[in-house]
């Protein structure tokens, strides 16, 4: 009051009218729906219980982080590949914090494996999701070659995971890979993979990659397609489905660009402007062929392709797909499936060749990144993860994007996320369970000296987020047991918010498999329609807002069909059967 009376005497106003406007301040500035300057997220790493840096093996490569609810207990989970530091599995306990319960997992192995990238699915449907590991190398082997096999764990289902890479035919596969995706691309019901591999050969250093080692692009590396045989078995069939090229390999995605039920695929390639740019395949199924679509739809992209984010952000029911690059980050905007993409990176405000941090200039370098609706008003924000290559270029910090206006407008140090730290992957999922989605970023250790910040791998907690939500989980029956490749809709109105289930994007990463709508005050969802894989419609009308809803999806018609029809069999044969047995009797 001692205050309000100060200002009194110096405006020259009566206290009632100074006790009005605070008032006024209070209730407008107060209101949770006023835009206060604040952090929207809070570094919450330390008291999350997460400790985790990467640990580089020689230089650039990895890594990542995969969402996965490994024990089925509602809350979602992380595993963090280490490099040549040990991978990390933290349990969410559900009270804010991580357990880090590696050890006993059933994840450590006999060989020390230099890993990458990480995702889950369900490989062999049995509820339970399941591990696979990216890999470069054994951290002890002298082979100038350096690869070795990727890792599967399958899930035990009590809260440990057997090594099952060489029952399932993958210890045969020697490698240097980086990214990789799960994708049921001949929708029979079984989750299969895509690996992005970079090198077939290379004995120098890996801190010095530059233009003249890659110029000869000898050492170019094929991916590897890898088709789930019904749970017990994959087997590499790349050149079965027409995939007959060689790049630097950074994984990259599988989605339904064409809206036709299928998956499609992309391939993220480093040095593209040197040898093999980004690659991008229309899926042929029911035949088991990929076509190369790159040239005619504008999206063989000459550049660094380090990580892609998934997200329809002009609500046109097409999916749109931003590219992290070295400079300017393509942002590739879909013109519908027989249109070429457009770049719209500079009309939109994000194409950004340059980052002057307290005077001095750089390279923005990003790798991982993410499309989300963060503070709930239905449209998509963009994080972006940057990170200097060794580094050998100034710090820089990440971005986080918002649509304003018709652009979008970086954010990132209002929002308390522009670390300066060595960032590679990144991730969104719900790790509170409060309805809005969490951040977190995998920072690697420097190999040089002179960084003036190290940061450790981060986990922000969403701080900011306003209006109503619905988060969808889905349950498959024919299709993927998640969902994963299956799109949802959500119509609020006359708008339409699509999300599509990740099975490994961003970089060397998977975000949660749960889909996040933000609906600012709508109170109901007006329809949700879920598009599975294999083009199957299912359709939910008012559901209401703030909740995490489950949609199982109803068991094919054609299943039902031919077990009735069986039943009818067999009833018409036993029928048939007494008529024929009276008839001897008589």
């Amino acid at each position: 009051m001692g205050q309000l009376i100060k200002l009194n005497a110096f405006w020259g106003l009566k206290k009632p009218i100074v006790n009005g406007l605070a008032l006024i301040i209070l209730f407008t500035f107060g209101s949770p729906y006023f835009a206060w300057p604040q952090s929207a997220f809070t570094d919450v790493t330390e008291s999350s219980g997460i400790d985790h840096i990467f640990k580089v093996f020689e230089g650039t490569f990895g890594g990542g982080a995969v969402v996965f609810d490994f024990n089925n207990d509602g809350w979602e989970d992380l595993f963090i590949t280490g490099g040549v530091a040990d991978d990390q599995l933290y349990l969410n306990k559900g009270d804010g914090t991580f357990e880090n319960v590696y050890e006993g997992s059933g994840l450590r192995t006999e060989e020390k494996y230099i890993t990458q990238g990480a995702i889950s699915a369900d490989v062999n449907r049995d509820g339970w999701r399941d591990l696979f590991i990216t890999t470069i190398k054994l951290k002890d082997s002298e082979d100038p070659i350096p690869r070795a096999e990727n890792l599967l764990f399958i899930n035990n289902g009590d809260g440990t995971f057997r090594n099952a890479t060489k029952e399932f035919g993958l210890d045969k596969y020697q490698t240097f890979s980086t990214g990789a995706m799960f994708g049921d691309i001949n929708n029979d019901g079984y989750p299969d993979i895509f690996v992005g591999n970079y090198f077939n050969m290379f004995d120098g250093k890996l801190h010095i990659m530059n233009d003249a080692i890659i110029v000869g692009s000898n050492q170019m590396a094929e991916g590897l397609l890898l088709i789930n045989k019904k749970g017990k078995a994959f087997v590499d069939e790349y050149e079965n489905y027409g995939l007959n090229f060689k790049g630097f390999g950074f994984g990259g995605v599988f989605t339904d660009y064409d809206n036709d039920g299928d998956l499609d695929l992309i391939v993220n390639h480093d040095f593209g402007y040197k040898s093999t740019p980004n690659q991008f395949f229309q899926n042929q199924y029911p035949k088991p062929r990929f076509l190369e679509l790159g040239d005619s739809l504008d999206m063989d992209l000459p550049i660094n392709g380090m990580g892609i984010a998934v997200g329809d952000y002009n609500q046109d029911g097409w999916l749109d797909y931003y590219f992290t690059n070295i400079k300017a980050n393509p942002f590739m905007v879909s013109q519908g499936p027989a249109e070429a993409f457009v770049n719209k990176n500079e009309e939109l405000g994000i194409k950004i060749n340059m980052i002057r941090q307290e005077g001095r200039p750089s390279l923005p370098i990003s790798w991982g990144a993410n499309f989300a609706d963060f503070n709930h008003n239905t449209q998509l924000e963009l994080f972006v993860a940057n990170g200097a290559l060794n580094p050998e270029v100034f710090p820089i910090p990440n971005y986080f994007f918002e649509l304003e206006n018709g652009q979008y407008v970086d954010r990132a140090a209002t929002k308390g996320v522009n670390d300066i730290g060595i960032a590679r992957g990144s991730v969104v999922f719900d790790y509170d369970n409060d309805g809005d989605l969490d951040l977190l970023v995998i920072n690697q250790f420097p190999v040089n000296d002179g960084l003036p910040h190290i940061s450790p791998t981060l986990l922000f907690r969403n701080d900011s987020s306003r209006g109503n939500w619905l988060k969808v989980a889905l349950q498959g029956t024919d299709t993927d047991l998640n969902g994963i490749g299956s799109r949802i809709e959500a119509k609020i109105g006359n708008l339409t918010l699509i999300r599509e289930i990740d099975g490994g994007s961003s970089h060397l990463s998977q975000n949660s498999v749960i889909a996040h709508f933000g609906l600012r005050d709508a109170e109901k969802v007006d329809t949700l329609k879920v598009k599975w894989l294999g083009g199957k419609e299912q359709v939910l009308v008012n559901q209401e807002v703030n909740q995490l809803i489950t949609v199982e999806q109803p068991a094919s018609q054609s299943m039902f069909f031919y077990w009735v029809l069986g039943i009818a069999l067999l009833i018409g044969l036993m029928v048939l059967y007494r008529f024929a047995i009276e008839k001897r009797i008589t």
